[in-house]
């Protein structure tokens, strides 16, 4: 029997930190389509300007890149949570509505927690009304350091906020945190990494236990070890362990979709890499050399 062609909506990966090669690896893996979310840049940004440069990036240049190898680009934009601890960032929430009217745009993120302090309280509960407010979910990061005491936090700002759970994937859960995280009602999110967070293994085992519901898996990749085929390394696992091809479908491709889609934003039809005309973005090309 034949299998069919994989497809893999990659709801988490930073994309602004790979190569082009990477986009043409995904491809070929099975990846179509994928969501970026803003997040810390590995050095701290100095004004708000900063970040209007990198939100444009994120709603032009990088769903250039991304079609050119036949994979739909989202985003989402947010204050993220490491930054939302400086001051000077700060003034970024004032610019935020404006570009959360955006097409690409296809939820209120990275917010949530790094250090969990006061200004990380506040800027989490602003930005889950601003999610409220322009009817977009909220992608929740949740702390790498004391993840159990960080979910409870989360949760607790979360119930006071108007936004329903539905609308709300808490990130980079593991086995400690996402029987709390499922109770909650938001959708669960797993960040594979080649070191650190999740593996493919361990993956396959919360499935076993906790069912597909709700369940999104991602490879995050940023500039740090990290690696973007992840997410189809959880599909090789998933079926060396038995699962149906359906089931894979529905934790790499529908959940995402049903997630994200409400949003109402999500466009999945781009051409496969050769289909399309070569093209300028703003006068510039991926291409190097030749005529």
């Amino acid at each position: 029997m034949t299998r069919p062609t994989r497809r893999i909506f990659d709801p988490h990966i930073h994309m602004t930190s790979r190569t082009t090669d990477d986009y043409a690896a995904m491809y070929a893996s099975g990846v179509r389509a994928l969501v970026e979310p803003s997040f810390w840049l590995g050095q701290p940004r100095t004004s708000p300007a900063t970040f209007l440069d990198y939100f444009d990036a994120l709603l032009g240049w990088e769903p250039y890149r991304a079609a050119q190898y036949g994979i739909a680009h989202h985003c989402t934009l947010a204050l993220n949570p490491k930054e939302a601890n400086d001051p000077r960032c700060l003034p970024v929430l004032d610019e935020l509505p404006r570009y959360l009217l955006k097409d690409g745009v296809v939820a209120v993120g990275e917010i949530g927690y790094d250090s969990m302090t006061p200004a990380e309280d506040d800027a989490l509960a602003a930005q889950l009304q601003l999610a409220h407010d322009h009817e977009l979910p909220a992608l929740v990061h949740t702390p790498h350091r004391d993840k159990a005491a960080g979910l409870a936090r989360t949760l607790d700002v979360l119930r006071e906020s108007p936004l329903a759970p539905e609308r709300v994937l808490l990130d980079h859960l593991n086995e400690t945190t996402v029987g709390d995280a499922a109770d909650s009602g938001c959708w669960l999110g797993f960040s594979i990494y080649p070191d650190t967070k999740m593996d493919p293994d361990r993956m396959v085992r919360i499935l076993r236990v906790h069912g597909t519901e709700r369940v999104l898996v991602n490879s995050a990749a940023d500039w740090g070890h990290s690696d973007p085929l992840k997410t189809g390394h959880v599909a090789d696992a998933m079926l060396a362990a038995g699962f149906e091809d359906d089931t894979v479908d529905r934790v790499l491709w529908r959940n995402p979709v049903a997630f994200y889609g409400q949003s109402g934003r999500l466009a999945l039809d781009v051409p496969p890499p050769g289909a399309r005309e070569q093209h300028l973005f703003q006068g510039n090309s991926i291409l190097r050399g030749g005529e």
